[in-house]
């Protein structure tokens, strides 16, 4: 059984991360540099007044545009990828799907929990967008997923009535409560750019969470405990 969980999650992570690579290459990664242009912009003005003057040695290394950067966004995705598959895998062992299909259900439920339920409150910003600080929306991100997963899981598979309004419950808690926003929303970037990643954000991750759940439910049903020994 372990080797069939890491057999599918190397083949499903594989495939998912290429395809979202791809996807963010030809859609999202151009809005980004786009910001980034506006990003740049104010810096580039105060050099060329001379009111700040530092060195670039002490920044952190970022890719350069190109293969650089196409390389290491390939390696996060799969890593991502890999983590995503393998918990869909552990699923699996708990309640195999009965027809590939119904990995797109799965699928669905992870984009629900993973992107959907946390960018409600912490939408995909561009850069140059004000945000509040990084652990309090980091915490409220965890919290988010969570509850979406528990509130999910009691929905579908809840025996009662009262089972299925706590998962309801459940998912509205942290909405009610509110994710952590800056002292003063400001953008560098135009709105209508920023509207656009939001909407290439949501497609691309939606396209990539239902490849995952598809081709994991694929490969962990053609790949049975009858091939095996154990």
């Amino acid at each position: 059984m372990i080797k069939r969980i890491a057999q599918t999650a190397g083949f499903t992570g594989l495939l998912a991360a290429l395809l979202l690579t791809l996807l963010q290459s030809f859609w999202v990664a151009p809005l980004i540099l786009q910001a980034e242009t506006f990003e740049q912009a104010p810096a580039a003005h105060e050099h060329a007044a001379g009111t700040a003057a530092h060195t670039h040695d002490a920044e952190a290394w970022e890719p350069e545009d190109g293969w650089q950067r196409v390389l290491s966004t390939t390696a996060g995705n799969l890593v991502v990828a890999v983590g995503f598959a393998l918990m869909l895998a552990g699923l699996y062992t708990l309640r195999a799907p009965t027809r590939t299909a119904q990995g797109l259900l799965w699928g669905l439920a992870g984009y629900a929990t993973f992107v959907l339920a946390p960018t409600l409150g912490l939408p995909p910003e561009l850069p140059g967008t004000a945000a509040a600080d990084l652990a309090l929306r980091q915490t409220w991100w965890i919290g988010t997923a969570a509850s979406t997963a528990v509130g999910i899981a009691l929905l579908v598979f809840g025996r009662n009535v009262l089972l299925k309004v706590l998962g309801v419950a459940i998912l509205a808690v942290p909405h009610v409560i509110g994710a952590p926003q800056p002292a003063v929303h400001s953008m560098l970037a135009p709105q209508a750019l920023e509207a656009q990643f939001k909407i290439a954000s949501q497609l691309t991750n939606m396209v990539f969470w239902l490849a995952l759940g598809l081709i994991s439910a694929w490969w962990f049903r053609r790949h049975g405990d009858s091939h095996y020994a154990a």
